[in-house]
């Protein structure tokens, strides 16, 4: 009996306190600044150097890349870009050692499904992952204007 009266004596002390749960999905939740969601890809800027897909702890990022038939010089350009979201555990270690910062970490964290083979993003699905971009990152989406090359030090500028 003593334990009823205690048990509905938290009930009504917390019956007027505040609500703090969310329509989530009526109501977009805000995320914060930090919070690492899906990843977005931006195939232009990949220059195809394999860092993302080495430094994945889970090996869940298939790159692979071909030599571009158009260029004289040896430039590789985009065959596949493939994530495993089964398995990815949004680290954010790709987008760190990415070099043009071609992968960018989104607040996008939606990607529940009825199948696993849905969970397998290819290069055009994460290309048009850009809606909620973090806003650290919302400045890389434009391209960047390609720097100036610098002129060559002669010897005697060179040796000091």
């Amino acid at each position: 009996m003593k334990g009823i009266v205690k048990g509905l004596g938290v009930t009504f002390k917390n019956i007027t306190k505040k609500k703090v749960t969310y329509a989530y999905p009526d109501v977009p939740m805000n995320m914060p600044d930090r919070f690492r969601g899906v990843q977005h890809f931006e195939p232009d800027k990949c220059i195809v150097c394999n860092q993302c897909a080495r430094v994945c702890p889970t090996d869940c990022i298939t790159l692979v890349g071909k030599q571009d038939p158009n260029s004289e010089k040896k430039v590789k350009i985009i065959d596949t870009y493939d994530i495993n979201f089964e398995i990815c555990i949004l680290c954010d270690l790709c987008t760190e050692v990415c070099p043009t910062e071609a992968i960018v970490m989104t607040n996008n964290f939606e990607l529940a499904t009825y199948s696993r083979d849905d969970l397998f993003k290819d290069l055009h699905w994460l290309e048009n992952n850009n809606t909620l971009v973090r806003s650290e990152n919302s400045t890389n989406l434009q391209p960047k204007a390609k720097p100036k090359p610098k002129p060559k030090a002669t010897k005697e500028e060179g040796v000091k």
